[in-house]
């Protein structure tokens, strides 16, 4: 379950259904990873194909997956929830 958000954008989609701070070409996407994100208990859940998760280096417990080219939903891992979900540029950061 996701229980906290670090982007403002992806908290008002994901608990208001608004998606005016989202890329219209990212919604499917992005609806696809945060259902994902919801429903599962461990991060290992959300590596499926087509999602290209992995664990990024230098930054400990947290996850990407694309979104783009250059952005990714990151997020951590509390227990069984999905925390501090975010969508960054961190490539070009």
């Amino acid at each position: 379950m996701i229980t906290s958000f670090k982007s403002k954008a992806l908290k008002l989609y994901w608990t208001k259904n608004d998606a005016t701070a989202i890329r219209p070409d990212w919604i499917k996407k992005v609806r696809l990873v945060l259902s994902r994100l919801d429903a599962a208990t461990k991060p290992s859940q959300v590596a499926v194909i087509g999602m290209h998760f992995h664990a990024l280096t230098g930054k400990s417990a947290r996850y990407a997956v694309h979104v783009s080219p250059n952005w990714r939903i990151t997020f951590a891992w509390d227990g069984e929830d999905a925390i501090e979900v975010d969508l960054e540029d961190y490539h070009g950061k």
